[in-house]
C-alpha cells in the first residue's frame, strides 16, 4: 500500500486529536457563555464535565492506529449530539463547528479502517 494514505490519515487523527483536547479542557473550565449555552440548552449544570471527559477519551484514542477507529467515533458521536443539540434548540451559530468535526471524525473513521483492512 501507498505510504501517503496511512501519514494522512495519521496527520488528520492527530489534528482532530487536538481539537478534541482543546475542547476537553474548554468543557472542563467552563466560560460563563458556554455554560449560559448549556443551560439554554437544557442540560444540568455539570454536563459539561461529561462532555469534557468524552472529549478526552476521543483525542487520546485518536493517537494510536489501533484505537483510532474507537476514538474517531467516540468523536463523531459526541459532535452528533452537538449538532442535534444546536439543531432542535435553532442554534444555528453553533452548528457549523461541530458539523464540520463530524466529517472529519467520520472520515478519519472510515480511512483508519480502510488502512487497518489494506493492512491485514
Amino acid at each position: 500500500m501507498n505510504k501517503t494514505l496511512p501519514i494522512l490519515t495519521a496527520t488528520l487523527a492527530w489534528l482532530l486529536a487536538a481539537f478534541f483536547l482543546f475542547g476537553a479542557y474548554g468543557n472542563t473550565f467552563l466560560s460563563e457563555e458556554n455554560a449560559a449555552a448549556y443551560a439554554a440548552w437544557g442540560y444540568p449544570g455539570w454536563f459539561h464535565y461529561v462532555t469534557a471527559a468524552l472529549e478526552l477519551a476521543a483525542a487520546l484514542l485518536l493517537l494510536r492506529a489501533i484505537t483510532r477507529p474507537v476514538g474517531a467515533g467516540l468523536g463523531a458521536m459526541v459532535m452528533a449530539a452537538a449538532v442535534l443539540t444546536t439543531l432542535v434548540n435553532a442554534d444555528y451559530d453553533h452548528s457549523t463547528a461541530p458539523s464540520v468535526v463530524l466529517l472529519v471524525s467520520l472520515t478519519v473513521l472510515g480511512l483508519s479502517l480502510f488502512v487497518r483492512r489494506a493492512n491485514a
